[in-house]
């Protein structure tokens, strides 16, 4: 009985060595599993990021969220949750969702971010544009159209903005390293967090 309680222990310490961020009690606040993801497939580092596809500060720290998963795509994998700020936030991020059908989610939030100056304008925004572009992604635009209604997506905007609220996101993006937030805004100290968190693991 011993060596079975002494066996048991041992493994949950591995499995939890394993899991590393995952193991925590609140992590889930973090990942969900319904969570679109990009970069390694057992990750050192899990970098959150609560994202609002209108948000032009999202957009302008995109191309260099996927330059940073690409350097360290062995070892950090991007996780996006939702924080829908803007008027018409939701309606892109249920497109998005329902892209995820398709196998075309970060083809369509490229395009999403490209044209955000036209379609997401804050002082005239039009968000029926996104239509006009969404073939730009190769996707089946009617089956979009048709998907995006699906109940379950609205159920996962509910949770991801519940969970922002729980962390407290006030802005976008807001990104977390497993689990820590990034206390000062910058390129270079996401990166400086993202590298930090490597080596402490």
């Amino acid at each position: 009985m011993a060596l079975f309680i002494g066996g048991a222990v041992s493994y949950n310490y591995l499995e939890n060595e394993r899991l590393g961020f995952l193991a925590q009690e609140n992590s889930e606040v973090f990942v969900r599993d319904y969570a679109p993801r990009m970069g390694a497939k057992e990750p050192d580092v899990y970098l959150v990021e609560f994202l609002d596809p209108e948000c032009e500060s999202c957009r302008a720290f995109a191309p260099y969220v996927k330059e940073l998963i690409k350097e360290y795509q062995d070892k950090v994998q991007l996780i996006v949750r939702y924080a829908p700020f803007h008027k018409n936030s939701k309606f892109a991020v249920k497109i998005l969702e329902a892209a995820r059908n398709q196998g075309k989610y970060w083809e369509v939030l490229d395009v999403l971010f490209r044209y955000q100056p036209n379609w997401g304008n804050h002082h005239n925004p039009q968000p029926e544009l996104i239509w006009y572009y969404l073939p730009e992604a190769g996707v089946d635009v009617a089956k979009i159209r048709e998907d995006m209604q699906d109940p379950a997506i609205v159920k996962r905007i509910e949770q991801d903005i519940a969970d922002g609220q729980k962390l407290g996101v006030r802005g976008t993006p807001s990104f977390y390293i497993n689990g820590a937030p990034l206390e000062n805004f910058g390129r270079s100290q996401l990166k400086a967090a993202i590298q930090s968190a490597i080596e402490d693991s």
